[in-house]
C-alpha cells in the first residue's frame, strides 16, 4: 500500500486539472496515489481522468458525487482515504517535483510519535516565492492556531495529516442549498488534541487570482450563511482569547441575520458574549449587504 494519498476535490476544472496531473507524474517518489473527488462536474472531467487512468503513469482513484462544495469533497476524501497520510492539492494548484519526497522525508522523523497529527509545510507561487512567511527554523512542534497567533507566521500553509487522526473527527456538516463550510473547523478540532511538525519545505504551488477577491469573499459569506454561522459558533467556543471569541460572536450575529434565525442567541455557545456582539453584528450585516448589493 502507498503511504500518501494526494486528494483533489474538483468541480468543472477539466481546463486546468492537467497541471496538477503533470506535476504528479514528475514526482521523484512514487509512494503515493491520486484520489480525485469529482464534486458533480458537468464538463469533461470524467472522460479526461479516464484517459489518465488508462495511461497508467500513476495510481489514480476517481470518485464522483453530487455537488456539495469544497467541504463535501473533503468529507468524501477522508471517508475514502486508506493510506497513512493524506494531503489536499486543489484542482488549480500543483506540487513541486520533489513534493512527495519532501513530505515522506519529514514523516520519517515523526512517524512513531503519536502526539503529531501530521506535518505543516509551505505554499509557494509559480516563481518559487514563498506565500507569506516561513516558520521559525527552531520550531519542533506547533498547532495551526499558534503558527499564526503566537509565532505571527503569514500566508497559507499546506497540511499533511495522519489519516487515522482525521477519521476521529466528525465530517463537515452539509446544509441544504449551501456549498461552503470553512475548512478551518476540522483543523481547530485537531488543534485541541494534537501538534503539527513544522517544516520549511514547499509542498504546493499555488496561484492566486487577485481581481475581485474581497468582493468574492463577501459574496461567499452571504451565499453560505449557515456554513459560516456553524464555523463561528465553534470558534466562539474554542477561541483562546476574548478578542477572538468576540470577533467570531460578531460574525455569528451577522450570519444569523442572513438566515433569519430568531433563535441565534439561544443556540449560541456563549449567550452573554453574543448579546454583547449584537450591535456590531448588525453593522457588519448591513455592510455586507451594501457591498454585495445587486448580487442577490
Amino acid at each position: 500500500m502507498k503511504t500518501l494519498t494526494v486528494f483533489t476535490p474538483t468541480y468543472n476544472r477539466a481546463y486546468c486539472l492537467d497541471k496538477c496531473y503533470e506535476s504528479l507524474i514528475r514526482q521523484t517518489s512514487d509512494d503515493f496515489l491520486w484520489l480525485i473527488i469529482d464534486d458533480g462536474s458537468t464538463d469533461n472531467t470524467k472522460e479526461l481522468v479516464k484517459t489518465w487512468i488508462e495511461d497508467d503513469k500513476i495510481q489514480i482513484k476517481y470518485h464522483y458525487q453530487e455537488n456539495q462544495g469544497m467541504h463535501g469533497g473533503h468529507n468524501a476524501a477522508y471517508r475514502l482515504v486508506d493510506t497513512t497520510l493524506n494531503v489536499c492539492i486543489d484542482s488549480d494548484d500543483f506540487m513541486p517535483d520533489n513534493g512527495v519526497e519532501k513530505i515522506l522525508q519529514s514523516w520519517s522523523l515523526i512517524k512513531d510519535k503519536s502526539e503529531y497529527a501530521g506535518i505543516v509545510g509551505l505554499d509557494a507561487d509559480p516563481s518559487g516565492t514563498i506565500i507569506g512567511t516561513k516558520m521559525p527554523n527552531d520550531l519542533k512542534e506547533t498547532t495551526l492556531y499558534d503558527i499564526y497567533n503566537k509565532y505571527k507566521v503569514k500566508g497559507d500553509k499546506k497540511l499533511v495529516l495522519r489519516t487515522e487522526v482525521v477519521k476521529k473527527y466528525p465530517p463537515y456538516p452539509i446544509f441544504e442549498g449551501e456549498r461552503f463550510v470553512p475548512l478551518g473547523y476540522l483543523y481547530l478540532l485537531i488543534d485541541q488534541d494534537y501538534n503539527l511538525f513544522p517544516v520549511n519545505d514547499v509542498f504546493c504551488i499555488v496561484e492566486y487570482m487577485e481581481d475581485g477577491s474581497t468582493r468574492n469573499i463577501l459574496k461567499q459569506y452571504r451565499r453560505h450563511p449557515r456554513g459560516f454561522a456553524f464555523s463561528r459558533k465553534n470558534r466562539m467556543q474554542l477561541g483562546k482569547s476574548f478578542k477572538e471569541r468576540f470577533k467570531n460572536a460578531i460574525h455569528y450575529v451577522s450570519s444569523s441575520m442572513f438566515t433569519k434565525n430568531a433563535s441565534f442567541i439561544k443556540e449560541s455557545p456563549n449567550k452573554s458574549l453574543t448579546i454583547f456582539a449584537v450591535p456590531l453584528g448588525v453593522l457588519l450585516n448591513v455592510y455586507i449587504r451594501y457591498k454585495t448589493r445587486g448580487e442577490f
